[in-house]
């Protein structure tokens, strides 16, 4: 059997995903960072982006994160997220519009939120 580590993605106000996986790559303020089984300890602050977990069972789990944090110790990762998403629960027309209005408002934050969350669709 491959090495695991066990990854808990949790935001503010659920649990979002927990299980097995090989590889998880996240984007953190150091830059994208790939985790896997054996990693040396760490702590950073994530950034807005998609997350992608390569599942034990070969699978692919992609999800929109907004801010938060990200730990690593004893083959246990914890994402820590004030806001995320599954790609499969993300609206992408929704995700568009908002997209476009936060564009024509030129509203950085919201049209950061909105690409992220397209792009965690793209990569499902």
């Amino acid at each position: 059997m491959a090495a695991e580590l066990h990854v808990e993605l949790v935001a503010a106000d659920r649990s979002v995903w927990s299980g097995e996986a090989t590889l998880v790559v996240a984007r953190t303020t150091s830059g994208d960072i790939g985790v896997m089984p054996g990693h040396q300890p760490l702590l950073g602050v994530l950034e807005s982006g998609p997350v992608t977990i390569r599942t034990s069972d070969g699978g692919t789990v992609v999800a929109a994160v907004h801010g938060g944090f990200i730990s690593f110790a004893d083959n246990k990762l914890s994402l820590l997220a004030e806001i995320a998403e599954l790609a499969d629960e993300i609206d992408v027309k929704r995700a568009e519009r908002a997209l476009e209005r936060a564009k024509s408002e030129a509203d950085a934050a919201s049209e950061r939120r909105a690409d992220v969350r397209l792009r965690a669709v793209a990569g499902h």
